[in-house]
């Protein structure tokens, strides 16, 4: 099988082993840096403009939610598809969106939805009851409690913690190491132990 990664970083470099363990034998990127060649043991092949007429499966491996969200609506839909580690565990009721990706270690329990273009990344979980948005990038070592629901295009940071019950709007950043212990309202950056917001 053919996969084609649009953005060739490391992320992408990530993106492309989660591919080969699900089966993909055939991996391309694409990227708009002119210099790059290769991404890994994989070869650049164009520019990202090439995505739009491909026909093969791709997958939008860029860490920048703005970008990505804008990459992906103008995919074709049918040919977006969503990757999981093998060695992440998931209950049998979790819904994962189109073009989310879900790394080594995860943990994503029962009755969570998870939107389209996520990120739930290493060793992170995200217990019972969950809603994720669209474009929300769960980091290293996150740590959602249950219950809790992320707004679009939030940055959970590595290693925050969010507990039971909680919601947070779309467009935050909530920084490493942070904890979330009552609901966030406004757009912004939150950080520390219990986390307060720093910035619009």
């Amino acid at each position: 099988m053919k996969l084609t990664i649009i953005g060739a970083s490391g992320h992408g470099k990530v993106v492309a082993d989660i591919a080969k363990l699900n089966g993909y034998d055939e991996i391309e990127f694409l990227d708009d840096n002119e210099e790059l060649t290769t991404c890994g043991n994989y070869p650049v092949t164009g520019s990202t403009e090439f995505a739009y007429s491909i026909q093969n499966n791709v997958f939008v491996g860029i860490g920048n939610a703005i970008i990505r969200k804008k990459i992906m609506e103008k995919l074709n839909d049918k040919a977006i598809v969503s990757l999981v580690h093998p060695d992440a565990v998931i209950a049998e009721d979790v819904i994962i969106g189109q073009g989310s990706v879900v790394m080594a270690g995860a943990v994503i329990n029962p009755g969570t939805v998870i939107g389209k273009g996520c990120i739930i990344n290493t060793c992170s979980s995200v217990d019972h009851d969950c809603i994720i948005a669209d474009y929300v990038h769960i980091a290293v070592g996150a740590h959602l409690c249950g219950t809790v629901t992320v707004g679009e295009s939030t940055w959970i940071g590595a290693g925050a913690t969010v507990s039971n019950n909680v919601t947070i709007c779309r467009k935050c950043m909530i920084g490493a190491g942070a904890v979330v212990v009552k609901e966030i309202k406004e757009e912004g950056t939150y950080v520390g132990v219990p986390s307060k917001r720093i910035t619009d």
